[in-house]
């Protein structure tokens, strides 16, 4: 069996590998080692959580202990496509090259340009950033990338698929062409592979499992559910609470706005939860793992900034609310559990407009994922509302509603206030009529149709399509009945895809 010490590590490395408590390399990294040692060009590709990192980390600082970096001229170099996963890599360098005297520089967003600036100038070995930031080090005349003897390019599918080709044809022209390169990522689809051929020269390609592969750890399950968001919330958390080994959990959404709004409906309903996506600051988003990796949050409802090579080891559950949209990016997230051997579980809430995304999710990993509780066709009729029997209001209350936020007034609503008092005694009278009244029920229904109009009136259009009258007998069913629905179907003519602008509420 091939151990650490075959690999030809040097001792100082070999022993920082030692004390973290591993012998046994990975197979990724027992092929990359070698060749990478050997100062060839390395193509990667395995599937996530199988130690891609460590594959270039330990080469990288056996070739650098001869030599020391210049000032504003760094030795190697390594992209990663998030802010996270370069902090990660940081963590790795100063974990295996605790015996090293190397200066490593992470350059990343919401950091200081003059923090970073004073780690170059005492020169760096290795250089860590993202290539937004790189550039604008560059730009401001603070580098000088001739001295770049190894380039890194993690994730490699993502950093050249996801808009980062013109950065890193820039970042390449600045750097030496006898540089080496390595390439490692979990997917790598041929119009990919074309892109990553412009940058290798002859590489070694070291493939150990096949591309776009999950681990067989990770139990996977697609859930049928309703497409309006508030069924979805109700399902996910139903799902959630069915989970008797659930340790922790990362949740992700697609999109942003639908991270923010889960976390706040999770919230409301008493779970540990915390939330992770690019629009935070660096300093929340650190703040944020490093809770949810002590364990002081039990559930992370994140974007898919937090499905790339995010090392957290223990994570027992993933649950994509919604289906990704890049079937790669379904590998990448369930990545997340079921990691260095470790079983864990997947679960995805599948609507009937998702099929397209699941039928290329399963072409892709070459794998018929089983259904939870029943496929589509099995899926229940969708959640009744208290009033008609009807969990969405009619297109008019909803026309309504939507004007009422608009701050338009109807006809009807200039003379509301004229009423507020008459509104007040026919309320009154009906609640004195149910008491003494034996036919009261024919009664209080004939009433109640005289005073709807003025109880929508006396509330203006905000309560006209609520699913009980607007009197303060009713108001803690009302408010019962908007906890449990949570935040209730979303607007006509979007569906549940309400652009971001939009749920920015309007002046009165």
């Amino acid at each position: 069996m091939t151990t650490f010490s075959d690999l030809g590590l040097s001792q100082k490395v070999l022993s920082a590998v030692t004390d973290a408590g591993y012998t046994i390399p990975t197979p990724i990294q027992a092929g990359a080692i070698p060749p990478a040692l050997q100062r060839r060009d390395i193509l990667g590709i395995a599937q996530t959580g199988t130690g891609k990192t460590a594959s270039f980390v330990l080469p990288m600082l056996t070739l650098l202990e001869k030599g020391r970096a210049r000032a504003r001229m760094p030795r190697t170099l390594i992209l990663e496509p998030t802010r996270e996963l370069a902090a990660q890599v940081a963590e790795n360098f100063e974990k295996y090259g605790k015996n090293h005297k190397l200066n490593i520089a992470l350059l990343i967003g919401g950091v200081s340009f003059d923090e970073q600036d004073r780690k170059l100038e005492r020169g760096a070995d290795v250089l860590i950033c993202t290539p937004g930031r790189l550039l604008d080090h560059c730009e401001r005349g603070k580098l000088l990338m001739t001295g770049v003897e190894i380039l890194v390019i993690d994730e490699a599918d993502r950093m050249l698929d996801m808009g980062f080709i013109p950065d890193i044809e820039r970042i390449a022209k600045l750097i030496p062409f006898t540089r080496q390169t390595l390439f490692f990522s979990a997917t790598m689809p041929p119009e990919i592979q074309k892109l990553a051929d412009r940058f290798l020269q002859n590489p070694e390609r070291v493939e150990v499992a096949p591309p776009s592969s999950t681990a067989k750890t990770v139990t996977q399950r697609f859930v049928a559910a309703h497409a309006k968001d508030y069924e979805k919330r109700a399902v996910l958390r139903d799902l959630i609470g069915a989970q008797q080994e659930l340790k922790n959990a990362i949740i992700f959404c697609n999109r942003k706005v639908d991270v923010a709004d889960l976390f706040r409906s999770l919230e409301r309903h008493g779970f540990s939860v915390g939330a992770l996506h690019g629009d935070m600051d660096q300093r929340s988003r650190t703040t944020m793992l490093a809770n949810f990796k002590d364990g002081g949050i039990k559930l992370l409802v994140a974007s898919d900034v937090a499905a790339r090579g995010l090392d957290i080891p223990d994570v027992s559950h993933v649950f994509n609310f919604d289906v990704p949209i890049h079937a790669e990016d379904y590998v990448h997230r369930i990545g997340r559990t079921g990691r260095a051997g470790r079983s864990g579980a997947a679960f995805t809430l599948v609507t009937k407009r998702d099929t397209k995304f699941t039928d290329a999710i399963e072409k892709l990993i070459d794998l018929k994922i089983e259904w939870l509780n029943g496929d589509l066709s099995a899926l229940p009729a969708p959640m009744e509302s208290f009033d008609n029997g009807k969990s969405d209001r009619s297109k008019s209350d909803r026309g309504r509603d939507r004007d009422g936020k608009r701050g338009r007034r109807n006809d009807t609503d200039r003379g509301a206030s004229s009423h507020k008092s008459d509104t007040k005694s026919d309320d009154i009278a009906i609640a004195s009529e149910a008491v003494t009244t034996t036919k009261a029920e024919p009664v209080r229904t004939e009433r109640k149709a005289e005073t709807k109009p003025q109880n929508s009136q006396r509330n203006g259009n905000r309560n006209a399509s609520a699913p009980y009258p607007a009197n303060d007998d009713n108001r803690d069913r009302r408010n019962r009945y908007r906890r449990d629905h949570d935040d209730g179907p979303t607007p006509v003519g979007f569906g549940d895809d309400i652009p971001a602008f939009m749920l920015i509420a309007g002046k009165a």
